[in-house]
């Protein structure tokens, strides 16, 4: 699904990321860690096209996307979140869902002169997708509030929702546990696991290990912006680099 090859990044003199490499499969539930300043969200730039890089080619589906912007990328299938979200806060939260719609016949002044009855027809469509996906992250009641109501695990549920709406194929989810409570943490992890049964493939940034080891098959580990480790979650934790690098700074 997705390929990086070999993919590097220099601001000014300094190397951020570093000749780093790696492969996630259709389908796979994959994790990218490392302590802070290793790389991990400048690599997600790159991947998403926020960023341009230095050197190395980046490959979706086996077609090359390095130079691509980032709503191209978007429409060949490729959705990010951030790690801390920003939805327009006084527009409702359907509102926030369906500007995320892509190809909207309504955004072109001529099709609302020429065709309206299509444009009403898939303007009605989008809203029920929207009401769909917020039925399905436990938000629907809250679907005529403004988003500046939600708490911070609830806003995590509407930007995943916002990125479900352009229909997606994998999603970079940056950091969906941080400044989340256990009972919302939970309702994500429920989320991402079934969002993945539908066949979307995952890469996520997380520091929490116990949420890497409940949903990632495989991990991905940066040090200073160098691809330190592999593995699973279990030989992740185990491995004396990865403990002295990551686990023993004292980061969970």
């Amino acid at each position: 699904m997705l390929e990086v090859r070999s993919v590097s990044k220099h601001f000014g003199g300094a190397e951020v990321v570093s000749n780093v490499s790696l492969g996630v499969g259709q389908g796979a539930i994959a994790g990218l860690i490392g302590p802070n300043g290793a790389g991990k969200t400048t690599l997600f730039n790159l991947i998403a096209g926020s960023f341009a890089p230095s050197s190395g080619d980046i490959l979706l589906e086996g077609a090359a996307i390095t130079r691509e912007a980032a709503h191209r990328r978007l429409k060949r299938g490729l959705g990010r979140t951030f790690q801390i979200p920003k939805p327009f806060a006084e527009m409702t939260l359907i509102e926030n869902m369906l500007a995320a719609a892509q190809g909207q016949r309504g955004e072109s002044l001529f099709a609302n002169w020429l065709t309206p009855r299509r444009v009403a027809a898939e303007e009605r469509a989008n809203a029920e997708k929207a009401m769909a996906h917020l039925e399905f992250l436990g938000l629907a009641r809250l679907a005529r509030e403004p988003a500046r109501v939600l708490s911070g695990g609830q806003r995590k549920l509407l930007e995943l929702g916002r990125v479900l709406m352009a229909d997606p194929r994998i999603i970079l989810l940056d950091e969906p546990g941080a400044g989340v409570n256990p009972a919302l943490l939970d309702t994500i992890i429920d989320r991402v696991i079934e969002i993945n049964r539908r066949g979307i493939t995952f890469l996520i940034i997380e520091h929490n290990m116990d949420l890497v080891a409940r949903l990632c098959g495989h991990v991905f580990v940066l040090a200073a912006g160098c691809m330190l480790f592999e593995g699973t979650p279990s030989e992740v934790v185990r491995n004396p680099e990865v403990i002295d690098a990551y686990l023993g700074t004292g980061s969970t």
